[in-house]
């Protein structure tokens, strides 16, 4: 059965107080919702249409096998492509953040396609969703995840920032998913040639992800991640595994080589650089926010529609005979390997607590209305400027059976004029594997995620 939903007001706008309402946000009136909490039908004009359903592969796809080649979209071309000539036409239609990278960085532009809402999920989902919405609770410490029947979407009406940021990080992702190569690609520093290109493996596992149901309490480990750095050779040998909880501090335990022991990193989260980036990429930026958003305060500003990063499987293109200057340009991603789409989001304000410190104490996120995944978010500096300008590529995964942020983040740092990529595969011919079911693999156990076994994996 649908949904239903109340009115939503403008109010808390913060960085948007010079915009007007009317302009910014689409007031939601009583409607008719699907399960996953997104207004099923077209806007006015059908310039965005209604859901299509779960988006399904042209016949002859198997893992494998480039993903764009079986898009039943695949031959679509662009209706229009923004740049700075031509984004204050556009502006109403993007994040403010996006709009200052266009006028920013010479030559960066956006080709603008038809829109498909094909995300769709599992029915296992669908159902356990449906039980959540009589049940899922934050906890009285105004954060953590206290109650949900997972996997699902918690709160497909969310009454307040936290429960909306909640359908987010507790995204279905399945029990699993793994990188057999994957690559954080940093550009060059100014005046510089050498980018920064690290290689590793990684997977990440969900026990609750399975199709049977779960809940917080039954799986208290969120997420377990391993991570092992292949390339450059000062990092080779590296290795982290941390374990996130629903509602306690994340623990990470990192190897390091050189000295062949493992120790405890104990703020090795929130707003600390990660080893090895040369100051890019903080903790909680990996797929545009990981950890826990206890250090905000979270509204929901309303929605608004927008020209989002959707369905550009450049992002999944691991053609090994790829070489970085095919995709990757000193300034920006090559305009052909991106793809934007007219969606609906909804704006997600942080700001952080009092008392609390973040080195970016204002974030937003613009979550995409049938994925509830971040198709944008940009970070501000403590002097209320924007600072990075974040994107999550949004694409089916066929065998995830739901969409992913499969350019798990790209990132254009206004501060110091550098761009980041990671999650990617793009050139290193092997495809990013998610399983929907547990496969029985080493990494797809609780057990594995300890002090001890990454000393025992190292040390192979």
């Amino acid at each position: 059965m649908p949904l239903k939903t109340s009115v939503r007001r403008c109010k808390g706008f913060g960085f948007i107080a010079m915009l007007a309402c009317s302009s910014m946000i689409s007031s939601v009136v009583a409607e008719d919702l699907s399960w996953t909490g997104a207004e099923q039908g077209a806007n006015k004009d059908g310039s965005i249409p209604a859901w299509e359903g779960t988006d399904k592969p042209l016949a002859g796809y198997t893992y494998g096998k480039f993903r764009g080649d079986y898009w039943s979209h695949k031959d679509e071309k662009p209706l229009l492509t923004i740049d700075s000539s031509n984004v204050d036409k556009y502006a109403d239609k993007l994040p403010p953040g996006e709009v200052a990278v266009l006028k920013a960085v010479p030559g960066y532009q956006l080709p603008v396609y038809p829109t498909h809402r094909d995300c769709g999920y599992p029915a296992s989902v669908a159902a356990n969703t449906k039980a959540s919405l009589s049940r899922s609770k934050i906890a009285a410490d105004g954060w953590s995840l206290q109650d949900a029947v997972l996997p699902s979407i918690p709160f497909p009406q969310p009454k307040s920032g936290i429960e909306a940021m909640w359908n987010f990080l507790g995204r279905y992702q399945g029990v699993g998913v793994i990188w057999p190569l994957g690559r954080t690609y940093i550009s060059p520093r100014p005046g510089g040639t050498e980018p920064l290109d690290i290689r590793y493996v990684q997977t990440y596992y969900m026990p609750w992800g399975e199709k049977s149901s779960s809940s917080p309490a039954q799986s208290p480990l969120f997420q377990g991640l391993f991570y092992g750095y292949v390339k450059p050779a000062a990092l080779e040998g590296q290795a982290l595994i941390q374990r996130y909880y629903w509602g306690k501090d994340t623990e990470s335990f990192y190897y390091f080589p050189g000295q062949r022991r493992v120790r405890r990193l104990p703020s090795y989260a929130y707003d600390s650089p990660l080893i090895g980036f040369e100051n890019q990429y903080p903790s909680d930026m990996v797929f545009m926010m990981i950890g826990n958003p206890d250090r905000f305060d979270w509204k929901i500003i309303g929605k608004k529609e927008m020209y989002v990063p959707y369905n550009a499987f450049g992002w999944t293109r691991f053609d090994a005979n790829l070489k970085n200057s095919d995709w990757a340009g000193p300034k920006f991603v090559k305009p052909e390997y991106r793809r934007y789409e007219l969606h609906r989001v909804l704006v997600i304000d942080g700001t952080v607590k009092k008392g609390a410190r973040h080195n970016a104490p204002h974030k937003v996120f613009y979550l995409d209305e049938d994925s509830w995944l971040p198709a944008y978010g940009e970070d501000y500096d403590a002097q209320g400027k924007i600072w990075k300008v974040k994107e999550g590529t949004i694409i089916p995964m066929w065998d995830a059976g739901s969409c992913q942020n499969t350019a798990g983040i790209y990132v254009h740092d206004l501060a110091s004029g550098r761009y980041l990529v990671d999650g990617v595969v793009t050139g290193l011919g092997k495809d990013i594997l998610y399983l929907q079911t547990n496969n029985g693999d080493k990494t797809l156990k609780d057990d594995f995620y300890t002090p001890e076994s990454l000393r025992a994996v190292s040390e192979r």
